[in-house]
């Protein structure tokens, strides 16, 4: 193939994968990377790109040259770190941000930046420093508020609550994401002082502010699920191709978000052999080849790759170059990305020999958690409690066709048994996910390792039952979700 012009090439990738040809895609942002200006605006989109594709050297690259493009700007700086963080490079991020001139470390945004890396090291002290100082100089800025109370517990008349009620009050604060976050924070100091009432409006405000910013389309979602649970059964996998992949350096914990999947993965992680984790979304852009993830994607996959001797095996290839591309070549990896539930059957198949820890909850403290939670991206059903309740019936679905369908390769793992009884659980999960058993894996919380989700102080805790059984104390305030997941 001809390589089209410099001008056309992210077009022309852009094209490929049209054509469900990501090396193609690869390829064409590779000679844009070798070929292309040091620095510039259009990179942000060429990374952007990288990171639907899972080319993560092109993304780190990419950010790299767009946060060099002059003048500097802060937010171009702030984009560059974050990507850093986000592929894995946070001390190079730190790093970066060390470099900085003394007064311009002690911007708020940059101080605000220091504190969310040191909280997903687990210096919640630390972080909480870094927050302040960037309140002290803007008092306003809600993204500090909302962090620092992730780091701490409220407790009755304490001052930091009279200070969110009164931006909550301020007249100004009109953008919907920001007086959603703010409530949002609200909402946990009026949790952490058991006033529940107080707490279920303001989250309940929040998640009608972000309603609308984001729509949420349940009925795609579960048409993907319909057709994954009408078109994946025995008779129908048994036609497909088997993969001619052997091992595998993945270790999946799979789950609802707030199910205890950072739990498992931090235990998982704990171990000498287990090198890295996280929500790292690299099968999805190894299955480009098959049309949106179907039977059908699945059959004209392999009727496209003819008579190749192992159509299957050459996507496993691709997903474990892309773990070593991430992580680098040595250790397992545990892969905990959100909603592989509709890709389960490809998944299992395209790595025949990965095991998958499935953690399942109790479905009301899921819920709860899940409504309490601010999440930034990726799960837009968690801003209503009827929308919350039709994705967790959905889950249960899949949940039993795949383990009827896959029943030695899928362990459940049930929240409530792992945290009361970590001594029996700990063993069992390593055994399934093909490690021996270490005594460092009971000792998880001291691990030194960033954690990027909701969980990362919790995670940092030895093994806790008193998030057992707290949507109790909402009682009727979550009926809406009992009513749409009974159906």
């Amino acid at each position: 193939m001809t390589s089209p012009p410099p001008a056309n090439r992210v077009l022309a990738a852009v094209e490929a994968l049209k054509r469900l040809d990501r090396d193609a895609a690869v390829a064409l942002l590779r000679e844009e990377v070798r070929d292309g200006p040091p620095h510039g605006e259009r990179w942000q989109s060429i990374g952007r790109l990288a990171k639907q594709i899972g080319a993560v050297e092109i993304q780190r690259e990419a950010a790299r040259r767009f946060a060099a493009t002059p003048p500097p700007t802060l937010s171009r700086l702030l984009y560059g770190w974050g990507e850093l963080v986000e592929t894995g490079r946070s001390r190079e991020a730190r790093e970066q941000v060390a470099r900085l001139a003394e007064q311009h470390r002690q911007i708020p945004q940059v101080q605000h930046f220091l504190g969310t890396q040191a909280v997903g090291e687990g210096k919640a002290e630390e972080g909480a420093a870094y927050f302040r100082a960037a309140l002290a100089q803007k008092p306003a800025m809600i993204e500090s508020w909302s962090a620092l109370a992730m780091t701490r517990t409220f407790a009755p008349g304490d001052p930091d609550i009279a200070s969110l009620e009164k931006l909550r009050s301020t007249p100004g604060l009109t953008d919907p994401m920001l007086r959603s976050r703010l409530l949002y924070t609200l909402g946990k100091a009026y949790h952490d002082c058991r006033d529940f009432s107080a707490a279920f409006e303001a989250y309940s405000e929040g998640a009608a502010l972000r309603r609308g910013t984001e729509t949420f389309d349940y009925e795609a979602m579960e048409r993907q699920a319909t057709q994954a649970l009408t078109d994946f059964t025995p008779e129908r996998m048994a036609r497909l191709r088997p993969s001619g992949h052997s091992g595998s350096r993945a270790i999946f914990v799979n789950g609802l978000p707030r199910s205890g999947s950072t739990l498992t993965e931090t235990i998982l992680t704990a171990h000498p052999e287990v090198a890295d984790g996280g929500e790292i979304n690299l099968l999805r852009p190894a299955l480009i080849p098959v049309a949106g993830e179907t039977m059908i994607g699945a059959q004209e996959f392999e009727a496209a790759m003819g008579d190749h001797p192992d159509p299957w095996g050459t996507l496993a290839r691709t997903y474990e170059g892309l773990l070593a591309e991430r992580f680098g070549p040595e250790g397992r990896i545990v892969d905990k990305t959100l909603q592989q539930s509709l890709r389960m059957g490809l998944l299992l198949h395209t790595l025949p020999d990965a095991r998958v820890l499935w953690m399942r909850r109790s479905p009301e403290d899921t819920a709860l958690s899940c409504f309490r939670t601010y999440f930034t991206a990726g799960v837009p059903w968690s801003w209503s409690l009827a929308d919350i309740g039709r994705v967790f019936a959905l889950e249960d679905r899949l949940f039993a066709h795949w383990v009827k369908l896959f029943p030695g390769r899928i362990m459940t793992v049930p929240y409530e048994e792992l945290v009361s009884a970590p001594d029996a659980w700990i063993p069992k999960i390593a055994e399934h996910a093909g490690v021996s058993y270490d005594p460092a894996m009971a000792q998880f919380h001291r691990q030194e390792r960033v954690v990027r989700t909701a969980s990362a102080m919790q995670v940092r805790e030895p093994m806790r039952t008193d998030r057992v059984g707290q949507a109790e104390a909402y009682g009727p305030l979550l009926d809406e979700f009992r009513a749409a997941y009974a159906g």
